[in-house]
């Protein structure tokens, strides 16, 4: 397996006069899982069409493990595992019978399909619906179906767009399992989702884009300054008190007080330092992830 992951420098398409992508940069890495957030319409479908070849930039350069989609599309499809958003059937065949036909597109031997078919079907759990017409699969069901075709051919790089829609939350477990053992094996995954908490739990960066373009690419952390933690105690006027007392300006929010801190120690030392003084602290958590908090910090101002 090679080393490249997916690197974008300053993508760019436009539909007419619609400009979808402007200006996206980003790095996807082996053994990660890489986060794209950002509001609808602002080109995140379109850019992860472009890295599986099904549309060409305008302007900028796109790699998938070291291969151009524009003029090594054939490399470019045999590395990466795309999972589009709305995943079609063809209704008239069984769930197994879909994977055979994606893996002989692959040139898969049988053998060697037979058993990847078996094994796929078993990790998104869909065995026993093998031989159901996949006509008859739920949205939830469909997309695990998606997940096992984009799985077929043992790709490098995964690229999945709003892969959870759809899923019940076992089935979302699941899938964050997946998508980590994949990263853990070496590959390369970038997922696309507007569940900011369960990207929270899985991504080990993320690429946030607005209007276009990529506004800022982080590692999972907290950003100084915007880290919002949530209060509750036996007294609210007593936490109040020692809140103002330690310098901090709480706001209330149904039962329980709300502060911004700095980072994570210091969410550390201001707890220390309630205990300390006696305050009856019932709960102490953040009131949002922070990759959330970073998503709404810098999209503020942005449609």
């Amino acid at each position: 397996m090679t080393t490249q992951g997916i690197v974008v420098e300053h993508a760019r398409r436009a539909f007419g006069p619609v400009l979808a992508v402007d200006d996206i940069s980003l790095v996807a890495r082996p053994g990660e899982v890489t986060a794209l957030i950002g509001p609808n319409g602002s080109g995140k479908t379109t850019l992860m069409l472009m890295l599986a070849s099904l549309l060409v930039p305008d302007h900028g350069s796109i790699r998938v493990d070291g291969f151009d989609p524009v003029t090594q599309p054939t490399e470019v499809r045999r590395a990466l595992g795309w999972m589009p958003d709305g995943f079609g059937t063809w209704d008239t065949l069984r769930v197994r019978e879909v994977l055979e036909i994606v893996a002989s597109a692959y040139r898969i031997p049988a053998g060697t399909a037979r058993e990847r078919i078996a094994s796929l079907l078993r990790l998104v759990h869909l065995d026993d619906l093998a031989e159901r017409p996949a006509r008859v699969l739920s949205r939830g069901q469909k997309q695990r179906l998606g997940l096992a075709r984009a799985l077929i051919h043992d790709p490098s790089v995964l690229v999945l767009d709003e892969p959870a829609s759809g899923l019940d939350p076992r089935s979302r477990i699941e899938l964050r399992d997946i998508m980590r053992d994949l990263a853990a094996q070496g590959h390369t995954v970038l997922v696309s989702s507007h569940i900011l908490t369960e990207l929270q739990e899985i991504a080990d960066n993320a690429v946030i884009v607005a209007g276009g373009r990529s506004i800022q690419s982080q590692g999972i952390a907290a950003p100084a300054g915007v880290l919002t933690y949530r209060i509750t105690a036996g007294s609210l006027e007593v936490l109040e008190r020692a809140l103002l007392d330690l310098g901090h300006r709480p706001t209330r929010t149904n039962r329980a007080l709300e502060v911004t801190l700095a980072d994570e120690i210091a969410a550390t030392d201001l707890l220390r330092a309630l205990v300390t003084a006696n305050v009856p602290v019932t709960a102490f958590a953040p009131a949002q992830g922070s990759l959330e908090a970073a998503y709404l910090a810098v999209t503020e101002d942005r449609q």
